[in-house]
């Protein structure tokens, strides 16, 4: 075959694998989407109204307000901190605020049930100091807002410092060059130039905290992910429960466009031509000691407590999970997080390489379909897996009890392939837009040199971009590890019979009270997403470019939100 002829047909083929991939990983997020047009559920759909949608709509509405509030405020205003000013700490601040996302909200609030609840160790000191009245329940709609608050603010952070960092040197001293003192250079120039970031990162802490169910679940907190699985188990309608969840999702996606639409013509750009940070600025006396202790609170409130709460309970408790199950669960959850790592990154390899390659708005529209999958709960997506693999399984059945006589029963139901599947649909997103955000830092002018030297896209891949594209593969695969690890609402649905994580022993130990023994495993829990974060926020500390750094190039932690 001609090598003009060769090279054509690599994008074709490119583009059809990406269009197999992406119709796999979006169909289950279909299917639940076009269950509003099911007549089955409309009786129980008409119950759930006239009994209890209203408070699931006003409590999902009143979380989300708190979260979203919280989370805007704590990230952005650590985040300009430590990036415009110099107090004692703040190196240490850069990279430890991000800390808090290795915990799960769930894990959160076991820990601060057993620091606060009336029989717990603050209320104790309480009586006996003489302060004889109780402290309001941390298991409500105000507690699960701070639990969230206190582990999602630092999406918020990340993307307000990269902002910030991008316009930092020369919008500021424009904005002071005119007069403007550093608080109303912040409100009037540096906020608004970040409010795409700000938003981002909200929206981000929004779709996290609409597909929690153990954080509400343990608190007793009425939302639509809890309907949704009450729906599920309760009444047994599944048909009802993709409805409520398809509302839930269109909520977020309404809300999403709100923002976009909110910002009329307004550009963002920074016209200064200068995208280097400038000096910050020294903070003395009462001013540093402010700073430091606005930045420390979050880190202590969302890692340190809960994290010593943890050991206090895990050494307390030592023994009481024997060390050969819990050798069992850390396998299974490392075992399942490495696959779907893997799985993913190859997949969205294919899919960001395929979008480059072709230049097509096919393509890229194809990509933002395959990443709906993170703005839905995870037990929403198991009900959209079941019904497509269910019906594959019945195929396979037929085919091979044609071919063979015999019965194999179901292949993928239930199995550890329909739970990698579910992972996938759940988080291909996160891992995606990494994998776009490393290929962007590669100029187009490399893809034309190679097809200059009649090299085919994948030559041109396992050549020129694989090895520019190491580190943006390391760190997606081990964003998806440490969500896999954390992952609690679809592993509880669509797990094997007898098979068990990290994540669903300590929910089941933390349901029945018994947080002593769930401490060890949610420690574990917590470890395993601790390294990875250690290691790219060391790196996010390092972003500050010297003077001669190349204009324009992207800031690391620049996330691009579906």
């Amino acid at each position: 075959m001609p090598a003009g002829a060769e090279r054509r047909r690599g994008p074709a083929a490119l583009r059809g694998a990406a269009t197999a991939v992406g119709a796999l990983v979006a169909a289950p997020v279909l299917t639940v989407c076009a269950a509003v047009l099911a007549p089955e559920g409309g009786e129980t759909w008409r119950h759930l109204a006239s009994t209890v949608l209203p408070d699931y709509v006003a409590s999902t509405a009143w979380l989300c307000l708190a979260v979203g509030m919280g989370t805007t405020v704590v990230g952005t205003g650590t985040a300009w901190l430590v990036t415009m000013h110099e107090f004692p700490g703040r190196r240490a601040f850069e990279w430890a605020l991000v800390m808090p996302l290795a915990f799960p909200a769930y894990v959160l609030a076991y820990a601060y049930t057993d620091l606060l609840q009336f029989s717990g160790p603050v209320q104790g000191w309480l009586r006996a100091a003489g302060w004889e009245r109780p402290l309001p329940d941390v298991r409500s709609l105000g507690g699960a807002a701070a639990m969230f608050v206190a582990v999602l603010y630092p999406y918020v952070y990340l993307l307000a410092r990269s902002a910030f960092l991008e316009h930092a040197s020369g919008t500021t001293e424009v904005a002071r060059s005119l007069g403007l003192g550093p608080w109303p250079a912040f409100l009037r120039v540096s906020l608004p130039l970040a409010r795409p970031a700000v938003a981002a990162g909200a929206g981000l802490a929004l779709m996290e905290t609409l597909a929690d169910y153990g954080t509400v679940a343990y608190f007793g907190v009425q939302t639509f992910t809890t309907g949704i699985y009450r729906a599920w188990f309760s009444l047994g309608d599944r048909v009802a429960s993709a409805q409520l969840a398809t509302a839930l999702l269109g909520a977020v996606l309404l809300l999403l466009a709100l923002e976009r639409l909110g910002r009329g013509r307004a550009r963002f750009h920074d016209a200064t031509g200068r995208r280097r940070p400038g000096s910050p600025g020294r903070l003395r006396g009462w001013r540093a000691a402010g700073a430091a202790a606005a930045c420390g609170l979050p880190l202590a409130v969302g890692f340190a407590v809960p994290a010593a709460v943890l050991l206090r309970l895990a050494l307390a408790h030592a023994g009481t999970l024997p060390p050969g199950r819990f050798l069992r669960l850390a396998g299974n959850s490392f075992s399942l997080a490495a696959v779907t790592a893997l799985l993913a990154v190859a997949l969205s390899l294919l899919l960001a390489y395929a979008a480059r390659a072709s230049r097509s708005r096919w393509a890229a529209a194809l990509n933002r379909v395959a990443g709906l999958g993170y703005a839905t709960p995870g037990s929403v997506i198991a009900v959209g897996v079941l019904v497509p693999v269910t019906r594959l399984d019945a195929w396979l059945a037929g085919a091979i009890e044609g071919a063979t006589g015999a019965r194999p029963g179901l292949v993928l139901t239930g199995g550890i392939a329909a739970l990698v599947y579910a992972y996938l649909v759940r988080f291909l997103a996160v891992s995606l837009h990494a994998v776009e955000a490393a290929l962007a830092r590669i100029t187009p002018r490399m893809d034309d040199a190679a097809r200059s030297l009649g090299a085919g896209p994948g030559e041109t891949l396992r050549r020129v971009h694989a090895p520019l594209l190491r580190r943006g593969l390391l760190t997606a695969a081990l964003l998806v590890f440490v969500d896999v690890m954390k992952e609690l609402p679809a592993t509880l649905v669509m797990r094997p019979f007898d098979f068990d994580t990290l994540a669903t022993t300590v929910f089941a130990l933390a349901s029945d009270e018994r947080l002593g023994e769930a401490a060890g495993a949610a420690l574990a829990i917590v470890a395993a997403g601790l390294v990875p974060l250690v290691i790219v926020s060391r790196q996010i500390a390092r972003e500050r470019r010297p003077a001669g750094a190349a204009q324009g190039a992207p800031a690391l932690g620049a996330v691009e939100v579906p």
